[in-house]
């Protein structure tokens, strides 16, 4: 987990993680600056490790990070010192939002490396495509407020991560989620928090909301992110015990560059 924090968090860095299995390696956003770059050191993943990302949407805490990964990209392919291409997924909006930033703000130099070693791979609702032995299927998340893209990545021994994307469910995706081995969903606050956090005014859940998604589509394991930072002293313990009330399966409430062994 390279970030677990919300959008304006100031604690912790913006939702991004990183998934890998053995040299296969999926960068999921990138966070809203180029602190991408130092999360990626402190866990020592260098750029020429990573040849794929998939964007959720194009809010400012997902999209901008994937600014620096494209800037820092080309710059190493104009060095020569990256092998192979820089694959980024994502739908129509969120693609053509950092295809058209990099191009306006980025140096002449280095935008003619978008295409021949930054390619962009504009996905559908429902499409699949593969990473090695993986296998990917992206979906729209119905969301109401910005058009968004979760996916289930099924691994080479068919075990299934599903990815919400940062808003709640919706039971359009049911076939996705039901059965996951791993639900990613977002946790804005504790539900006993709710009236100090608006989760549900924000487009949110809480951690016992997630934690009652999970149970009722019989997930195996639920990961708990996109949270509030004000109590991140406290927030894995009482996350955890919250979901608890409702999830019989294992919660894991990370912090940012903690990794999970799945």
């Amino acid at each position: 987990m390279l970030g677990t924090g919300y959008a304006t968090a100031t604690h912790c860095y913006n939702t991004c993680f990183l998934i890998q299995e053995g040299e296969t390696r999926l960068l999921v956003d990138a966070g809203g600056g180029n602190a991408i770059l130092q999360q990626l050191q402190r866990v020592h993943v260098s750029l020429g490790d990573i040849h794929h990302m998939f964007l959720t949407h194009a809010h400012t805490d997902h999209v901008l990070g994937a600014v620096w990964m494209v800037r820092m990209i080309a710059q190493q392919a104009k060095l020569g010192k990256y092998e192979g291409q820089f694959h980024v997924y994502g739908h129509d909006k969120v693609v053509h939002v950092l295809e058209w930033i990099c191009r306006n703000t980025l140096p002449a130099s280095l935008i003619k490396y978008i295409s021949s070693h930054v390619v962009m791979h504009t996905l559908t609702d429902g499409e699949a495509f593969t990473l090695n032995d993986w296998h990917l299927e992206a979906f729209d998340i119905h969301s109401t407020k910005e058009k968004q893209y979760g996916f289930r990545l099924t691994l080479a021994d068919g075990r299934r991560i599903v990815c919400l994307g940062d808003e709640p469910y919706n039971e359009q995706n049911e076939s996705f989620v039901r059965n996951a081995d791993w639900l990613l969903c977002e946790a804005f606050c504790l539900y006993a928090d709710r009236d100090t956090f608006y989760p549900y005014e924000k487009h949110h859940s809480t951690a016992l909301d997630a934690a009652r998604l999970a149970q009722s589509l019989n997930v195996k394991n639920l990961l708990l992110y996109h949270t509030e930072d004000k109590s991140l002293a406290t927030r894995k313990t009482q996350y955890t015990a919250e979901a608890r009330q409702a999830y019989s399966g294992q919660v894991f409430v990370p912090d940012d560059l903690e990794s999970i062994q799945l």
